[in-house]
């Protein structure tokens, strides 16, 4: 019988928070994965924002 449990794998949306702040039309978002309990708190990580063209930091929004 298959093991059910919700998981500790859940999906997230990072958002960049250079382009936010520009008030330039359109977002970069990217959507990931994480483990909810090696990482409880939210992530941030630098991709690549190809409005802006480099490299920023992108937050883990709701």
């Amino acid at each position: 019988m298959a093991k059910k449990s919700k998981g500790s794998r859940i999906q997230v949306i990072l958002e960049c928070t250079e382009h936010k702040a520009t008030g330039q039309p359109g977002t970069s978002r990217y959507v990931t994965q994480k483990n909810r309990k090696n990482t409880p708190d939210r992530m941030e990580l630098k991709k690549f924002n190809p409005v802006l063209k480099k490299y920023t930091v992108h937050k883990e929004i709701k």
